[in-house]
């Protein structure tokens, strides 16, 4: 079938979440995706930071298949070995020395906004509140939207989950001010990826990791986006030498196979017994094999060096590009999560990127969003760039 025949069949009988769809990929290689046309793309969207491995990984491909001989899925009743494997590895990666495993980001952060209020109550001291930061993203369940800052993702919900509220990002002071005596959490994205790819400022999640402590409050940190060597480190948090006593995964952890996580520490795990969450396909041998080949990659040595000095190619060619184009207004980000804010919405320039082969996104109505596959070459980042300047220079911005 054609682009055009897929697209009708959607209109047919889709619930349309999504909006227009004109383009439908058929397969992928590498840094590559090709339509049903048979058009070629250059992807430095990745699945919205899913594919860090890329398109039909070799690695990945026969984690899959070796799993799918042997056990696509059993009740967590029972013991899962490579969820068993994938927790330990985890474990000897980060902070987080207990794992649930789930299906999404969002599930991922429900976990953590559950055990961080069950902590609270098998402790005799019941704090439900939970501060998070405007123009944040946690995910598209009630609570995670309730969580999501952005009144846009609210509207025609309500009623929203009670216990949360929110303060502006990189801003110490307005925290401090919001946390109360039933305040059990504040719940951040280290970088803020659907809110513009917003970095954080100074030693502000330095100064969110001691007022937890002070005020005797758990930090969640959702890495959904910004974690799985996203920004060079394996994980985002570790880049600014702090630690959260709570992380979400999700994403690029199973490079495409809908996985969650949420790691916590020994401490706050007591905040969980037999029945008090749950998920029936969580953690099954098909995706936790996978994830356990995705790390296998990201950990082998270099691997994340190579990121870091893409990611350092990728903005400083950005950079430049907007001392020749003047409606650029910034470039930030860290490793190959990257935003290019305009003074104009974005949606001309990526539709012309994809006429031109070229795959990309927004994160908000200003920015260009950068993420591509962490196995991106230097050559074809090069050549985005280039792409990206004669495109700005044919829309006269």
């Amino acid at each position: 079938m054609t682009n055009e025949d897929i697209s009708k069949l959607a209109d047919n009988f889709l619930i349309n979440t999504y909006g227009s769809r004109k383009i439908c990929f058929v397969k992928g290689e590498g840094s590559y995706l090709w339509d049903a046309d048979g058009k070629k793309y250059l992807d430095l969207f990745s699945g919205i930071a899913v594919c860090v491995l890329g398109h039909t990984h070799p690695a990945v491909t026969e984690a899959i298949i070796n799993q799918a001989k042997k056990l696509l899925h059993i009740s967590n009743l029972y013991n899962i070995e490579p969820q068993v494997m994938l927790a330990k590895n985890l474990s000897e990666l980060c902070f987080a020395k207990k794992w649930f495993f789930c299906n999404s980001g969002a599930e991922a952060n429900e976990a953590g906004i559950k055990i961080a209020r069950r902590y609270w109550h098998t402790k005799g001291t019941p704090k439900p509140q939970i501060i998070t930061a405007e123009n944040s993203f946690h995910g598209r369940t009630l609570a995670t939207i309730t969580a999501t800052a952005q009144p846009k993702y609210h509207q025609g919900f309500e009623p929203l989950v009670p216990g949360f509220s929110y303060v502006p990002y990189n801003d110490i002071s307005a925290l401090e001010k919001a946390i109360t005596p039933e305040t059990g959490a504040i719940l951040l994205e280290p970088i803020q990826g659907e809110g513009g790819v917003r970095m954080p400022s100074g030693n502000y999640l330095k100064e969110v990791r001691q007022l937890c402590n002070e005020k005797n409050v758990l930090l969640i940190f959702d890495e959904v986006q910004a974690g799985m060597g996203r920004t060079g480190y394996l994980f985002a948090h570790q880049a600014y030498n702090i630690e959260p006593d709570i992380i979400t995964l999700a994403k690029g952890l199973a490079n495409g196979v809908p996985i969650g996580a949420m790691g916590c520490t020994e401490e706050v795990a007591q905040g969980f017994s037999p029945g008090m969450h749950a998920s029936t396909f969580g953690g099954n041998p098909l995706s936790t094999a996978t994830a356990l080949a995705v790390i296998r990659e990201l950990t082998k040595p270099g691997f994340l060096d190579e990121v870091k000095t893409k990611g350092e190619l990728l903005i400083s060619n950005l950079v430049n590009l907007a001392s020749k184009h003047p409606k650029i207004k910034e470039v930030r980000g860290k490793g190959l999560m990257v935003g290019v804010e305009f003074e104009e919405p974005v949606a001309p320039i990526i539709n012309k990127l994809m006429d031109k082969g070229i795959i990309c996104g927004s994160a908000g109505p200003n920015v260009l969003r950068f993420l591509p596959p962490l196995i991106i070459e230097k050559e074809e980042i090069t050549y985005a760039v280039e792409v990206l300047d004669r495109t700005l220079g044919e829309l006269g911005w």
